[in-house]
């Protein structure tokens, strides 16, 4: 098996597992003797290792279940601890489920959110940014890279920008930590969100980053733990992988993106220079070195999805936190593309386990099957090799 879905979910490394086990059984981090004192600590350094991650205070990393919950913490804890001063909220419109569906339950409640479309390349412009703001805006919450197609946003503008007007910033960084550098001091960065299974990492545990004097209101209240802001005995085994994977992220990361990088531009130059009629979504260079994301002409994703599936290869068509929806993604419609173009995608996402070795075994394995896909197509020209331009004033209503 080739596994090329790792913005999805990345295998749990060996160290990791490792370092785990003692956790499993026993060790309460709130008790008082020796095996909870034993706990603690681990907690606390653990701590110490993802704040090194984000150039962080051990002190402003609260562990959390995931990059669902650190987004819900950081904007609802935001929005109703400051709904007095306003409640007008900034996102973007290719932002994950998990900040979008808060947005959309803030709403419910009174709050107005402006969602900033993206440009062709995915990126917002700073622009329409400076434009959205208004004297009751408490919260700017914009992603640092793309779920989908890895675009990588331009956080320190836009933490400038927000630090100069007075207004909270929060960033979705699950898909960018430990894959690139992120610095919350260099980009001004007030609530920022981490997922330890991004980094080959163990699911059902994460972080936010909470700068210092930063006030949030509780969504979860308990025991105090965390701090007093999120109760619940800790993850300990959970907590501890966690550190490990950040700990290998931070001393790999310079080796990891020059690797990665080299696959992604061999993926995109293989794929775009051997098929006809194969582009890439996103932008070329701004954009994360694990990140290749396609769209082929007149074939459907799902169907070289399973194909390639066929063949021992993982990929993903569309986000893969929704992909049992058959509607077209939400994000690369934001790009400007057509449902039928969106169908054709193609998300590659690569590992440290992959090589170039498995980038040519994947580029002849997609190069077979879209010409396998394309030879049934109705969409497409077999005799010309290139797609059929449809003339849609012929088809009725009833037709579509």
């Amino acid at each position: 098996m080739i596994y090329m879905d790792n913005s999805a979910t990345s295998p749990v490394k060996e160290e990791v597992f490792n370092a785990m086990v003692p956790y499993l059984k026993e060790g309460n981090p709130s008790t008082f003797y020796k095996l909870g004192r034993d706990a603690k600590k681990a907690v606390e350094e653990v701590r110490a290792n993802v704040a090194q991650l984000i150039n962080a205070d051990t002190r402003e990393i609260i562990f959390t279940s995931g990059g669902t919950e650190s987004d819900n913490m950081a904007i609802k804890g935001v929005a109703l601890k400051f709904e007095d001063k306003g409640k007008h909220i900034i996102t973007t419109e290719i932002e994950h489920p998990a900040v979008l569906r808060t947005c959309e339950f803030l709403e419910t409640r009174g709050f107005e959110v402006t969602y900033l479309p993206v440009q062709e390349n995915g990126i917002i412009s700073i622009d329409d940014l400076k434009n959205a703001i208004r004297d009751d805006t408490i919260l700017i919450s914009v992603m640092h890279a793309n779920n989908e197609i890895g675009t990588i946003q331009p956080i320190e503008e836009i933490g400038k920008i927000a630090k100069e007007n007075g207004i909270l910033f929060h960033c979705d960084a699950v898909q960018s930590v430990g894959k690139i550098p992120v610095d919350v001091k260099a980009a001004n960065i007030d609530l920022l969100s981490i997922s330890s299974h991004k980094i080959y990492g163990p699911k059902g545990v994460g972080a936010i980053f909470i700068r210092r004097g930063v006030k949030l209101e509780l969504l979860i209240h308990g025991g105090g733990q965390e701090g007093g802001l999120r109760s619940g005995t800790e993850n300990v085994p959970g907590i501890v992988g966690f550190g490990k994977a950040a700990e290998l992220a931070y001393e790999q990361l310079d080796e990891n993106i020059a690797k990665l990088s080299e696959m992604r531009d061999a993926f995109i130059e293989k794929i775009t220079d051997r098929i006809p009629e194969a582009y890439l979504n996103g932008d070329r260079v701004n954009r994360l070195p694990n990140n290749a994301n396609f769209r082929f002409a007149a074939i459907e994703g799902e169907g070289l999805i399973l194909r390639l599936d066929a063949k021992g290869i993982n990929g993903a068509t569309g986000s893969a936190c929704s992909s049992k929806s058959l509607k077209a993604s939400y994000v690369l419609s934001a790009l400007g593309l057509e449902d039928a173009e969106i169908h054709g995608s193609l998300r590659l996402s690569l590992g440290t386990e992959n090589s170039m070795g498995d980038v040519d075994v994947v580029v002849d394995a997609i190069e077979e099957v879209v010409a396998g896909l394309r030879r049934m197509s109705p969409l497409w020209d077999n005799e010309n090799n290139k797609s059929l331009e449809l003339d849609e004033s012929k088809f009725t209503d009833s037709d579509h």
